[in-house]
């Protein structure tokens, strides 16, 4: 769906810039669109070197297990039916605390660990389970209290003050990850009435 929107808006694009006999300044565009996304790739490289190397320096001084421990509480209520003792809930703590530090890099691959220790759960493998769900719920809309990449562009356009967006960041992922929450568990509820409905008790 989104490559028919991004196609609407290049065709879109082309036939008004036609219609009004300005078709150079497609070609314009263009040409100043690829030149702003360089300069700002440029930009954010040392920025980012430099923010995930400070993350990882607290990742190699233990911060993110600390926190994954303190996350371990939460874990056993946002995933029940995961077993305690279950490697995905190693991963889903490590996916949540790299998030919340703001590591995406390294939260990626225990995301993508997680979900294959969670699948090896599910019992019907062409569906999502619901552990999947909210997991995946949880990192679209994780709490981040260090917002690396946007602070990074805000240097890199000559912000006043590129890191004034820390704690707005933070209230608005909140209430994200709440919403994530609340949705999630209300999706859960819905499902285990529809269950009992479907099979009461005394049959099956």
């Amino acid at each position: 769906m989104v490559n028919f929107i991004w196609l609407f808006f290049i065709v879109a694009g082309f036939i008004v810039a036609a219609a009004q006999g300005k078709i150079e300044l497609v070609t314009q565009a263009t040409f100043d669109g690829a030149k702003s996304g360089v300069t700002v790739c440029f930009g954010l490289v040392s920025i980012m070197v430099f923010w995930l190397g400070m993350m990882r320096i607290a990742e190699d001084a233990g911060l993110l297990r600390v926190l994954s421990s303190l996350l371990q509480p939460i874990v056993r209520f946002l995933f029940p039916s995961v077993p305690k003792d279950h490697p995905a809930l190693g991963y889903i703590m490590t996916n949540m605390g790299a998030n919340i530090l703001g590591l995406g890099n390294a939260a990626t691959p225990m995301g993508i660990k997680a979900m294959q220790e969670l699948q090896s759960l599910n019992v019907h493998k062409e569906t999502a389970s619901p552990a999947m769900c909210t997991l995946l719920a949880l990192n679209t809309a994780s709490i981040t209290l260090i917002p690396t990449t946007l602070i990074a562009i805000r240097m890199n356009y000559n912000s006043v003050n590129p890191a004034e967006i820390v704690g707005t960041t933070l209230m608005a992922t909140f209430i994200s990850t709440l919403a994530a929450i609340l949705v999630d568990k209300w999706y859960r509820r819905n499902d285990l009435l529809r269950g009992s409905h479907h099979n009461p008790k005394g049959k099956g």
